[in-house]
């Protein structure tokens, strides 16, 4: 059921969609960094298809925006700055050292912690849209719920495998695992217009969230035989436009062909 669409409503959605979009568009820019880089080949063709569809669903968003009026959807992926943008800090955190043209060292623990928090927070974000109060939400959450079933389900079974894997690779883990959960404090944060999306119903409260979320990883870190893990509060917040230089040099290599060429479209 959609509420009536006054300008407060209106605002609330923009800013929700906003944080979805980016949040994937983000996610998907770092998952593409891999590409040729994956420990196998069989995985580097699943991790470019889960990359391709979260473009897809960051996309969806996007379109949405530019629906309502906030601008041609290339230019709202490529040329808003960092200050703008409403994603978490988690997906915009480089993948490890170096770069990716110029000898990258990345860290193949850190991206399966990083991408088993994302698509589980993922998922309990989409289970909750499903009821949005805004009807274009929920058929939108109704189409990304059956591939992100697949993600989940993907990045689940790299998680638990490279804990159970041999000593040396928990190890890893663990401290892979802990420097993901450092920047994951604001996954489930709607920032400072929290209030306002409550009002509208557009998706549950980060308290209910974080339940549904909780529920979802619970089963995985009893069979891993480790202990839930406990979202920071953040210290800089990514819903409140608060990002770091990660985030601008990001954008600057996403947005290279698109600025050479702002007729071309993605």
């Amino acid at each position: 059921m959609t509420n009536e669409v006054t300008p407060e409503f209106k605002k609330a959605v923009t800013i929700l969609l906003y944080q979805l979009a980016d949040d994937d568009y983000l996610f998907s820019y770092r998952g593409s960094e891999w590409l040729g880089l994956a420990p196998h080949i069989e995985e580097d063709v699943a991790f470019s298809s889960i990359t391709q569809d979260t473009m897809g669903h960051a996309k969806l968003y996007y379109t949405l925006l530019e629906e309502l009026g906030e601008g041609n959807t290339d230019s709202l992926a490529q040329l808003r700055p960092k200050e703008e943008r409403r994603n978490s800090l988690l997906v915009e955190r480089p993948n490890g050292e170096g770069y990716y043209k110029e000898a990258p060292n990345y860290d193949w623990g850190y991206a399966v912690a990083r991408n088993f928090i994302y698509s589980t927070a993922k998922k309990a974000k989409i289970e909750a849209l499903k009821a949005s109060s805004y009807g274009p939400i929920q058929e939108i959450a109704t189409k990304i719920s059956a591939e992100l079933y697949y993600h989940q389900m993907h990045w689940t079974a790299w998680f638990t495998q490279l804990f159970t894997a041999t000593e040396d690779s928990r190890t890893r883990m663990i401290a892979a695992f802990e420097e993901v959960i450092k920047d994951a404090g604001d996954v489930f944060s709607f920032g400072e217009v929290a209030p306002r999306l409550a009002t509208f119903d557009l998706i549950e409260s980060e308290e209910a969230l974080k339940e549904r979320w909780f529920a979802i990883i619970k089963p995985t870190f009893e069979s891993i035989k480790i202990a839930l893990p406990v979202l920071p509060t953040p210290t800089i917040n990514g819903r409140n436009g608060q990002h770091t230089d990660d985030l601008t040099s990001a954008i600057e290599t996403m947005s290279e062909v698109y600025r050479s060429d702002l007729a071309a479209s993605w």
